[in-house]
């Protein structure tokens, strides 16, 4: 039996909200040279939409990071693969991830990252769940804060499929 798909947000209201944490973000920086670390596979989408949104002049890179698997919550073991191409010693980094839940991968990215001495780090999430924080770590900027459901769509997975999805959505009952 086909799961029917319950929409939280829209693909027009995502874009809304992007095109403001854009803003955000580039008033945070107040027009300094950024470099923009997308956590793969989730924030693609997220990370695309927002640097294009985005006036600061930036660099930008990935990490490839799992604490999912193919399950539907996090395991709070963090695997980070590969190493950044870019140095980020003495500059601005942002953090482009796309849900912060239990709070493990944020943690385990930023604390990583600042152990190459960059001048900052900051973190921007499409989507927080805090009622699922294990550990006490918070995005700087955070699109949409959301109950304890299972998401997909807007780069979000279920197994390995659904990312390519243009909204974010749960399952009905």
């Amino acid at each position: 039996m086909e799961k029917k798909e319950l929409v939280l947000y829209s693909r027009e209201a995502i874009a809304r909200r992007v095109e403001e944490l854009a803003k955000e973000v580039d008033a945070a920086y107040g027009g300094k040279e950024i470099v923009v670390i997308g956590l793969l596979r989730g924030s693609f989408v997220f990370c695309s939409d927002l640097v294009r949104e985005m006036k600061s002049k930036m660099e930008i890179d990935f990490m490839t990071t799992s604490s999912y698997e193919n399950n539907e919550s996090s395991s709070g073991d963090v695997k980070v693969f590969g190493d950044l191409r870019c140095d980020v010693k003495g500059r601005d980094v942002l953090i482009v991830d796309d849900i912060i839940d239990t709070g493990h991968t944020l943690q385990t990215v930023t604390e990583a990252i600042k152990k190459m001495e960059p001048a900052s780090v900051k973190s921007v999430v499409m989507l927080d769940k805090p009622s699922r924080r294990e550990v006490d770590f918070s995005a700087d900027f955070t699109g949409f804060t959301i109950d304890d459901v299972f998401i997909v769509g807007y780069g979000l997975n279920y197994g390995p499929y659904y990312r390519n999805k243009p909204y974010i959505y749960t399952y009905e009952d």
